[in-house]
């Protein structure tokens, strides 16, 4: 147990940072039918603006504790602020024209964002650990563990369910499945598919500009952040299954256990671990754990 329950803690830890990129890159897949390659830049992003916030809720003597709330005021934030915006201008754009096209486009604001943001912060790192040092520590059988990433953990779980209850219990998640269902037949019963669709990405901004404060509290932030935020968002959601949300949560457990497994015994391997993961899944599951093939309507 004193191996097996050090991994399993920080490997749900680190699962639950990659979920909420994971499941906003699903979620917004879902409702739009588009990869979006920009939503890694929503994650480095929030997770700038969680620092600077930080940092000056510090800087200006207030509570501790309110770092927890300039988190999540940063997700918000980056959420309202480019949600609307990057759907409208730029998204919009690419529905129903091909996969490519869509790539492209997205990739293109993805390196927009990464000069942009180089442009604003520079290049050195940015931390804020206040939260991470509030919640303090804990003793479990005998091995120290950061209040911080238990919390994470709790909070992803929470947000799953949360989700899936927006969606199956609410107008909003109605409208949704409406929408996914038939785009067409959605709006002949008058509903408004344009703005679904600014919700459902404003929505998936969110979460991901939110796993990225969260993680500004235990690893900081700089460039790159949003690359690799990105290539794990993608490998947790082909291996969950494009469009699942339970899909999502369970290939970012898996990922996240084997990449600290990996870092426990094999360090060398750790970069490529999760790639691994999702080769195998792929080569048995071609539609991930989740997914299931699906006709295209023409």
């Amino acid at each position: 147990m004193s191996i097996v329950l050090p991994l399993l803690v920080d490997g749900l830890a680190e699962a639950a940072l990659i979920f909420f990129v994971a499941v906003g890159l699903t979620l917004v897949f879902s409702v739009l039918r588009i990869l979006n390659v920009a939503h890694g830049s929503f994650y480095s992003i929030g997770a700038y603006v969680a620092v600077l916030l930080g940092t000056w809720v510090i800087g200006r003597g207030y509570a501790p504790a309110l770092t927890f709330l300039s988190m999540l005021l940063a997700a918000a934030l980056v959420a309202v602020v480019l949600g609307p915006a990057i759907e409208r201008s730029f998204v919009r754009w690419t529905y129903g024209r091909p996969e490519a096209v869509q790539i492209l486009v997205t990739f293109a604001l993805f390196l927009i964002f990464e000069d942009l943001q180089k442009l604003a912060f520079g290049v050195q790192p940015y931390s804020q650990d206040a939260p991470m040092q509030l919640l303090g520590v804990s003793s479990i059988a005998g091995v120290v563990y950061l209040n911080y990433s238990i919390a994470l953990i709790v909070l992803a779980v929470a947000v799953a369910a949360g989700l899936r209850l927006l969606l199956a219990r609410t107008r909003f998640g109605k409208l949704v499945t409406a929408v996914v269902a038939d785009r067409e037949v959605a709006q002949t019963l008058g509903i408004n598919t344009e703005r679904v669709f600014v919700s459902a990405f404003t929505l998936g901004v969110f979460l991901a500009a939110l796993g990225g404060a969260l993680a500004s509290a235990t690893s900081g932030v700089a460039p790159g952040l949003g690359a690799e935020a990105i290539v794990l968002g993608f490998a947790v959601a082909a291996i969950g299954g494009l469009g699942q949300i339970e899909g999502a949560l369970l290939a970012a457990v898996i990922v996240g256990i084997s990449r600290v497994v990996a870092i426990y015994f094999m360090p060398e391997l750790q970069p490529v671990a999760p790639y691994l993961v999702m080769l195998t899944v792929l080569l048995v599951r071609p539609f991930g754990l989740f997914g299931s093939p699906a006709m295209r309507r023409l």
